[in-house]
């Protein structure tokens, strides 16, 4: 029963901070694409891990990451309007970058050589 609760927060949160990057890309984050690719949140609700996808040609991703690690308060009050009704606490964000899309390709390259 708890497992699947929290699969649920962690689907809804996914969901949400999914749309606000969008929303949020042109003016906040460079017009780079951002696909929130996982979100584990913790079993007390207080952290919210969440795994971003960066596609951008021009800026570094490290320094894309850097921005919305800056930016996660404007981010949680984002959040914190659109699932008020829905969550009793908002958890407090931690971005990291999921490279496995890269690994892939390296893999991908690797094997056609």
């Amino acid at each position: 029963m708890e497992n699947r609760r929290m699969e649920k927060i962690n689907r809804l949160i996914q969901k949400d901070l999914s749309e606000i990057l969008r929303e949020k890309s042109r003016e906040e984050f460079f017009s780079c694409m951002i696909t929130v690719t996982r979100v584990d949140v913790t079993s007390d609700l207080s952290l919210a891990r969440v795994y971003v996808s960066i596609f951008e040609l021009k800026y570094r991703k490290e320094d894309i990451l850097a921005v919305l690690k800056e930016k996660k308060d404007l981010i949680r009050m984002l959040l914190a309007q659109r699932v008020r009704h829905q969550l009793r606490i908002i958890p407090d964000i931690a971005f990291f970058l999921d490279d496995t899309l890269d690994y892939a390709k390296r893999i991908d390259e690797l094997l056609k050589k």
